[in-house]
């Protein structure tokens, strides 16, 4: 991203505050790294699938301007953006799921939960079922994961968003990715 980081920041302050110029700046800057985060959430998924990168970034982004939240900065906006995403995909998948009868679930790695398809939709679940018990155990450990694995920030954006040493950052996303890996293999 060749814009600067405080650019963006003040841009979100200005589309907050109902600035309708700065929300038409702000879409051009921040649409590309949101794709990014939505083609992460979607790389394998197949082709003809209905649920499309392009319609989560326009579903997250219209909920991020509608949040009217105070933005703290670039990183901040961007990780609740992965929120956002991850929320409306289990959404999806529970939608998903309610259309099949039944259904069991099996063991998944964390890294394979991304590879997000309807045939996965319970692996999904139980990896978001994962998190939600993780973060009411360690609301900090819950956020750090949903900020690198779902975000994709980088350990000095995640220690930024959540005003933490990069030291934390590294030592709690281990534990959690332990305890995840552990609690999707039960």
């Amino acid at each position: 991203m060749g814009v600067p980081p405080g650019e963006i920041t003040q841009l979100l302050v200005k589309a907050k505050n109902g600035d309708r110029k700065a929300e038409s700046e702000l879409v051009p800057l921040v649409y590309d790294e949101l794709r990014r985060l939505a083609r992460r959430y979607m790389r394998h998924e197949r082709p003809d699938h209905t649920l499309q990168a392009t319609a989560l970034v326009h579903e997250a982004y219209l909920k991020l301007i509608d949040q009217r939240e105070s933005w703290q900065n670039r990183a901040h906006f961007f990780g609740v953006a992965a929120q956002v995403m991850r929320r409306f995909l289990v959404d999806h998948a529970r939608a998903k799921l309610a259309q099949k009868r039944g259904g069991s679930r099996e063991e998944i790695s964390l890294d394979a939960a991304l590879a997000f398809s309807p045939a996965q939709s319970d692996q999904f679940l139980a990896l978001d079922e994962a998190l939600e018990r993780l973060s009411r155990l360690d609301p900090r450990q819950g956020r750090i994961v949903e900020l690198k694995f779902f975000g994709g920030l980088t350990d000095e954006e995640v220690a930024e968003v959540l005003a933490i040493s990069i030291r934390t950052v590294k030592r709690d996303w281990s534990v959690a990715r332990a305890w995840l890996f552990r609690e999707l293999h039960r």
